[in-house]
């Protein structure tokens, strides 16, 4: 796959209306986006008008684009503000701060910053699934969990553990500090993983 150029070899190429440079960032960027904005919204059809609205509003703006954070981010920020419209208009949205304090799961039972796997269960829950073994029981389960989530908490553990992002990209997205995006993020992961949780515990004893 070809290497991204650099943002404002990538920006000049996209405001000449270079047809490779689109075909780039579309077939680079694309995938990460409508996944972010199927937690968003109720079908995978209203997210693909996510991405595709997402999209023409940064051919629209591209004249706009200052520069002031990377083209991905701003990118995102445009799909973000989109896919959250389109959810409220579809009911699907949860108040910011309903969930804040609904940890499903002890953080006891997760790694802090200074063990060998932060983040990580000392002990995976029962029948933890293996790598890719993921099926459409539980995948719907996985969106179901993320469309509770507030959504910062939604944003960051989309990016970080199904979009590869690195926790400064994420910041810089979402404007926030390092500490704060940490505890966004072990919120989520134990919300989640505390819906996971639930269901292989009722599996194994069913």
């Amino acid at each position: 796959m070809e290497d991204l150029p650099v943002d404002t070899v990538l920006v000049r190429r996209l405001c000449a209306r270079e047809e490779s440079a689109f075909s780039l960032v579309l077939d680079r960027w694309s995938p990460g986006m409508l996944r972010l904005a199927r937690s968003y919204v109720s079908t995978d059809e209203s997210a693909a008008e996510v991405v595709q609205e997402a999209w023409l509003a940064v051919v629209e703006g591209l004249d706009r684009f200052e520069g002031r954070s990377s083209l991905r981010t701003w990118v995102y920020r445009i799909l973000t503000n989109t896919a959250k419209r389109r959810g409220i208009r579809e009911h699907r949205i949860v108040p910011t701060e309903k969930l804040e304090s609904a940890i499903s799961v002890d953080p006891r039972r997760f790694q802090a910053d200074g063990d060998p796997f932060p983040g990580h269960w000392w002990e995976p829950p029962a029948r933890w699934p293996e790598s890719g073994a993921l099926g459409s029981e539980v995948r719907e389960l996985l969106i179901a969990a993320l469309e509770e989530l507030p959504e910062r908490q939604r944003i960051v553990i989309a990016l970080r553990d199904a979009e590869g992002w690195a926790s400064d990209e994420v910041c810089e997205l979402l404007d926030i500090t390092a500490a704060n995006q940490r505890v966004l993020l072990h919120r989520a992961r134990a919300f989640v993983r505390g819906r996971l949780e639930t269901y292989y515990t009722q599996e194994e004893s069913s």
